[in-house]
């Protein structure tokens, strides 16, 4: 169980509205799920669900800042609250806005990179595209 450390120096804990104002202006596709904030990734099935853990992993292991993932076969759900302050902290936005521009990187989509991308045909298959953002019809 997380510990919970009261007034942790530094970590203030954002109230949820405004987390929801951050969220729609600055990470549409996460939302806001009590005292975390989470996003779906979906994936072309269990080996790009992995690699897209181990991404994530190197990230939050590099911050020293952890999420909680859901791993499924073509899906992977990360959830960040700084458990320290007991809710939602620059430190969660910060991670959720590096760990969404490696997992949507589509080096295809950069006018002039040298950098083709994941090729379409579903044998190659990776991130295949974003679900509508969060709160979308």
């Amino acid at each position: 169980m997380p510990q919970h450390r009261e007034n942790a120096p530094g970590e203030r804990v954002h109230s949820s509205p405004s987390v929801d104002a951050h969220l729609r202006a600055h990470l549409p596709h996460w939302s806001r799920d009590g005292q975390c904030i989470q996003r779906r990734y979906r994936t072309a099935g269990w080996k790009a669900s992995v690699l897209a853990v181990g991404a994530v992993a190197h990230l939050a292991e590099a911050a020293w800042h952890h999420p909680d993932l859901t791993v499924g076969y073509d899906h992977v759900v990360v959830r960040l609250s700084t458990h320290s302050a007991g809710g939602v902290t620059d430190k969660d936005y910060e991670l959720a806005q590096r760990i969404e521009q490696l997992l949507t990187w589509n080096p295809a989509a950069e006018p002039g990179s040298a950098l083709e991308g994941t090729p379409q045909d579903p044998r190659h298959a990776y991130l295949p595209g974003d679900d509508p953002p969060a709160g979308a019809s």
